[in-house]
């Protein structure tokens, strides 16, 4: 019995195209890979399905492989499609079925569960290594991550591990489950959350064609990814998803604190940032490559480190970022907006507004987690804000919003140079928040600068 054809499939007809070409030539051997909730298994679905591929394989296994936990279990799963009777290892049996049938197309799907442990892994290789010595056989494996198992001649060109959907795909398929009546503006705002993860569209689609685009919106303010979590299944639930891939064996202690920073991080983060941050995390690349191995996190097309946006929601709900790695990441950045205000004007100075620029929404990200009264390094953190918005009033950007945080955290402080610091920022910039009083800012700032020493700071605030 082979599973049906996705009624709903949309953005992945150069994938389908190439493997259909590639197989319909010759009994590839292919490995569909990609973050969990990428669209993998639809789209050996759909390659099952497809008339060049039922002409040419007659003979055509679908085995789900995620109940396997050995090679022989899973020789098993295989044995039980083909029509074998039950044993204690059916290895050889299966191997000499296809040996002596006719040309096949074999589609091992969530291969990963029963890969990805060490203790299971060389023998599942050695058993794919066997099966794909059968000129005739041809293989089709999804997985979750970047990698693929050794000790099996891939066919080349490698297919590339599935990123989301196009914008205009992830719409297609939104409509064609929740209809096209809906606001537009509602929907790309949604589709936004989704970071057009298939799995996440469809859970999301479904979701509004019961409830509606308006409430779904208000509920995930408040529930973010819980509110497509209410299956039972890693299909039908995105943090169940999401926590399969976490639970990975090639995860360590390490990279999940990595995977966490990248969730308050939109930006990303390049790698030359990773090393300069100093981050407290040991062998912050080695980190970096497994959570691009398991799918955690890509490289986005400037070579950034990035994570999408429904795996980032799920972090800063389950496993948020230590303090001691977002003031580490704070420490680099206040550097960076300090030496820009220090040298503004001077031969490294386009350098420095590049990098700055590129991590705009970092620094918001960072900051905004930081004005708190419970933050240890709060003064840093204002110190950094207000750097920030000097440094957006100089680019020729607005004011930053995040100045109106500073005020009620302020207070807080015995921090006089602090607030000198802050109110001159705020009379340079010329916008204030209403119910300012200018004339009364000067007199607050004259009676603090009676007690500064940095008379540059002085300076500042006389002009």
């Amino acid at each position: 019995m082979l599973p049906a054809r996705p009624k709903i499939f949309h953005g992945r007809d150069t994938e389908l195209k190439d493997i259909v070409e590639i197989i319909c030539r010759e009994p590839a051997r292919i490995a569909i890979l990609g973050a969990g909730g990428m669209g993998k298994t639809s789209l050996a679905k759909a390659t099952l399905h497809h008339p060049d591929v039922v002409a040419k394989y007659h003979s055509c296994f679908f085995v789900a492989s995620d109940s396997a936990t050995t090679s022989v279990e899973l020789a098993g799963l295989i044995g039980a499609h083909i029509g074998l009777k039950p044993g204690k290892d059916l290895t050889n049996p299966v191997v000499n079925y296809f040996s002596n049938g006719p040309a096949c197309l074999l589609i091992l799907d969530n291969l990963e569960t029963i890969w990805e442990p060490l203790e299971s892994r060389s023998k599942v290789e050695e058993l794919l290594s066997v099966l794909t010595d059968i000129k005739h056989l041809a293989l089709i494996i999804t997985m979750r991550g970047a990698e693929r198992p050794a000790k099996v001649h891939w066919t080349r060109p490698f297919l590339q591990p599935l990123r989301p959907l196009s914008n205009d795909a992830a719409w297609l398929a939104f409509v064609d489950i929740a209809e096209d009546f809906h606001n537009p503006e509602h929907i790309r705002q949604l589709l936004s959350l989704t970071d057009n993860l298939p799995l996440a569209v469809d859970l999301m689609a479904h979701l509004v064609d019961s409830e509606g685009c308006e409430p779904v919106l208000g509920r995930w303010e408040t529930e973010k990814t819980s509110i497509l979590s209410d299956g039972n299944d890693r299909r039908s639930n995105l943090d169940a998803s999401i926590t399969v891939s976490l639970s990975s064996p090639r995860m360590t202690s390490g990279a999940k604190d990595l995977l966490s920073l990248l969730a308050i991080l939109p930006d990303g983060l390049s790698e030359i940032e990773l090393l300069q941050s100093k981050l407290p995390i040991n062998n912050v690349l080695r980190c970096k490559a497994i959570l691009l191995a398991t799918s955690l996190a890509y490289t986005d097309g400037k070579n950034r480190l990035k994570s999408l946006v429904p795996i980032r929601e799920h972090m800063q709900c389950f496993y948020p970022a230590p303090q001691t790695l977002v003031h580490s990441l704070q420490k680099h950045f206040y550097l960076l907006l300090d030496l820009y205000k220090k040298h503004s004007g001077k031969e490294h100075e386009v350098g420095r507004v590049n990098q700055i620029t590129s991590n705009l929404g970092n620094l918001h990200q960072v900051l905004l987690h930081g004005l708190c009264l419970n933050n240890p390094n709060l003064a840093e953190t204002i110190y950094c804000t207000i750097s920030l918005n000097s440094f957006s009033r100089t680019a020729g950007h607005r004011r930053h919003i995040l100045m109106d945080h500073i005020p009620s955290v302020l207070s807080h402080t015995s921090d006089v140079e602090l607030k000198v610091y802050f109110i001159t920022e705020v009379l340079t910039t010329g916008i204030y928040q209403p119910g300012t009083d200018p004339e009364q800012l000067i007199a607050e700032g004259e009676l603090y600068c009676c007690h500064v020493t940095d008379s540059v700071l002085q300076g500042e605030f006389s002009k």
